[in-house]
């Protein structure tokens, strides 16, 4: 066990993980003698004869089991951006081991004497706002872990958390096997009509790398966005659709229908045993929305304001297709994105590939760096002395504008067989004590470089690069005592604020203009084209509206159930989502089998938390427009009173210290080009 590199102190630059050192072989072992270990610690607080206090057993339990994070920290994280067949493997062998091993933790009867104990008895004058709000937190998390309740409750949540745990995974497993196990192989050249080179280049890349001839597409976003965006065959452009659309319903291994059920009934079933009467209550207790009236209450709002100027948008894309294809043509899913590229393009001389050759990834790093350079004072250097877990990935130093080492920052940002798809931040390491500084990871799925030509990204991409960095920047500004509240430690619908707001800029000519030029030129981003693409933010912002909050009632609709789900997944999220449906769906296609952020991630009762961040979001950059986009006074509130706090406050009294009053909507219909007088919101 002591040639075990995840055992061992990483004697390494700030403590970064040895990445070139960890094998797949390390991992069970060390989740054996970590999970050992921090037995013997829950032991030791248990065995304690002193009488319980904040420090002896809060703060005991919080720096407990400190060796079995590092562990579980590194394999879910390789999980997500670097897996393989024998990751996957001690994954499904260790998911029951971890869940099983948790549930005797918060199931531990002395361990929660404890801890209520403390609840009741700790001296309120004696503690600080982040000692009571981890004292909270953890009282109410072993509630809620049923820790009060009786054996034989305590050991059937045992069991529902050990299998929900093995039905994540699998629904993970399978998404990925089937978004890897489809290929759209092209022969004939004239199949690529309307495709712009870049995508040509790329598909005739990948088919390369297969040993194959032509041009090979595939479900990944960089592939599949762009097909669906400019490929005039129509007929192949309903195969991808149809392909990515139906992706773990076939009849193989890999279908998710019957891991759909079991995952929602065991959610339900695990409230039902807690005292809940939905899955939906359990959830939103510990979030701002804080009910479900109030989740609908936003969803409808926005569904009255939204909805028919949705309508009017795919109307008039069909009428558009109409134009050229004749008036029988009818307007189906797979036709959408396309006609709406080229609409969007009549009406704006715009489209996203106009845009990529002013946006090389490298220079969009510098971009986004110097963005925040610019309103915090922080700084990134390179840090190759930092190893890392695929060639891929960069490590930077982060330091504070008096250089002071804020973090270590990584970035991975193309696609591979072994990566989940999508875009998302994670931590290797949270900060804690103020001085423990947190080790950040961006991973995202972005145009990859080709032969001819660098990464040359989409502003979508761009968006989505702001977006993950301001969950970094929340991890890398903070300022807490406690790991377990720190950075991204946050309600789930508080946490997209930081992230959407970094999204504003993507459309600030002051911005663009710091560092998007032409690759081959070096010519700035001209401000006409600039002018095209700000009038053109919100074209369609209605329907894009539509889509998210489709999605929010899809997942309230399963967890807010009273009773066993036995329905017909696809007609029971039709019949959920009906009220932001705006155009048919395709009868074989389903959303819930691959709807990993309610499924297998944290949005359960949740997915409506990105549409209240929107709120947030636009309100709170409201303010920067109106003092100035850099400002770095109100940068340094919105760091101050945001950023560095993580979960130690509560998250609407650290909007209101920001923004000086509660939340509006009025900023977001606003940017969305909604009229306020009409929409019926508040």
């Amino acid at each position: 066990m002591n040639t075990n590199p995840l055992l061992l102190p990483f004697n390494t630059p700030y403590g970064t993980f040895p990445f070139d050192k960890i094998r797949v072989e390390h991992i069970k072992p060390a989740l054996l003698q970590a999970m050992d270990e921090e037995k013997a610690e829950i032991e030791t607080i248990c065995a304690n004869t002193e009488t319980p206090t904040f420090a002896n057993t809060i703060v005991a339990l919080e720096h407990s089991g400190h060796r079995l994070e590092v562990v579980t920290t590194y394999m879910y994280n390789m999980l997500s951006a670097n897996t393989c067949d024998e990751l996957d493997a001690v994954a499904e062998e260790m998911q029951p081991v971890l869940s099983q091993h948790h549930s005797d933790i918060v199931a531990n009867t002395a361990l929660y004497q404890r801890i209520a104990y403390v609840h009741d008895h700790a001296d309120a004058e004696a503690l600080n706002a982040e000692d009571k709000m981890l004292l909270d937190t953890t009282y109410r998390s072993f509630i809620r872990a049923g820790a009060h309740l009786c054996d034989e409750k305590k050991e059937k949540l045992r069991e529902i958390r050990a299998e929900l745990s093995k039905q994540t995974l699998a629904f993970s497993r399978h998404l990925l096997n089937e978004t890897n196990a489809f290929l759209l192989h092209i022969t004939d050249e004239a199949d690529l009509a309307g495709l712009p080179e870049l995508q040509r280049v790329q598909a005739q890349t990948k088919a390369g790398e297969m040993g194959k001839t032509g041009w090979v597409f595939t479900l990944h976003a960089p592939s599949f966005v762009p097909f669906m965006t400019y490929a005039e065959k129509r007929s192949l452009r309903h195969d991808l659709y149809m392909a990515y659309h139906t992706r773990c319903l076939h009849d193989n291994a890999d279908n998710n229908e019957s891991v759909v059920k079991s995952i929602v009934n065991l959610r339900r079933e695990m409230a039902r045993i807690l005292g809940y009467d939905t899955y939906a209550d359990y959830a939103l207790e510990r979030r701002m929305a804080n009910n479900i009236a109030r989740v609908y209450d936003l969803l409808n709002q926005l569904v009255e304001a939204y909805h028919q100027p949705a309508l009017e948008e795919v109307e008039q894309v069909e009428a558009f297709a109409r134009q050229s294809e004749g008036e029988d043509f009818q307007l189906e899913p797979w036709d959408f994105a396309y006609y709406a590229n080229r609409l969007k393009k009549q009406r704006y001389d715009i489209d996203a590939n106009m845009l990529r050759p002013y946006l090389p990834l490298n220079a969009v790093i510098d971009g986004v760096f110097g963005l925040a350079t610019r309103l915090y004072g922080i700084t990134f250097l390179p840090a190759p002395e930092v190893t890392v877990y695929h060639p891929d990935v960069k490590a930077y130093e982060v330091h504070d504008a008096d250089g002071t080492f804020l973090a270590v920052l990584y970035t991975d940002f193309h696609p591979r067989a072994g990566k989940q798809g999508g875009a998302w931040m994670t931590n290797f390491r949270e900060e804690s004590d103020y001085t423990e500084r947190p080790h950040v990871s961006l991973t995202m799925n972005f145009t990859p470089p080709t032969a001819d030509s660098p990464a040359l990204l989409t502003l979508q991409e761009v968006e989505t690069f702001l977006h993950e960095f301001g969950h970094a920047l929340h991890s890398i500004f903070a300022q807490t005592r406690y790991a377990s509240l720190s950075g991204t430690n946050v309600y789930w619908d508080f946490v997209e604020l930081p992230s959407q707001f970094m999204e504003n800029y993507a459309t600030e000519r002051d911005f663009l203009r710091t560092f998007a030029r032409h690759y081959q030129t070096g010519e700035v981003i001209p401000d006409t084209l600039i002018e095209r693409v700000r009038q053109s933010r919100t074209f369609h912002a209605a329907w894009a509206c539509m889509r998210q909050v489709s999605f929010g009632l899809i997942d309230m609709a399963y967890y807010t159930l009273a009773t066993p789900f036995d329905a017909d997944i696809r007609a029971f999220e039709r019949e959920a989502s009906e009220p932001a449906r705006v155009m048919r769906a395709a009868d074989e296609a389903c959303m819930t089998v691959q709807f990993s952020h309610i499924m297998a991630g944290g949005y359960a009762a949740g997915y409506y938390s990105y549409k209240w961040a929107e709120v947030l979001d636009a309100d709170a950059f409201s303010l920067f427009k109106e003092r100035g986009i850099f400002d770095k006074a109100t940068a340094s509130r919105f760091r101050h009173t945001i950023l560095e706090k993580g979960g130690t406050v509560p998250p609407m009294a650290l909007f209101e210290a920001f923004r000086g009053r509660g939340p509006r909507i009025d900023a977001l219909l606003e940017r969305d080009g909604i009229d306020a007088r009409t929409a019926g919101c508040h």
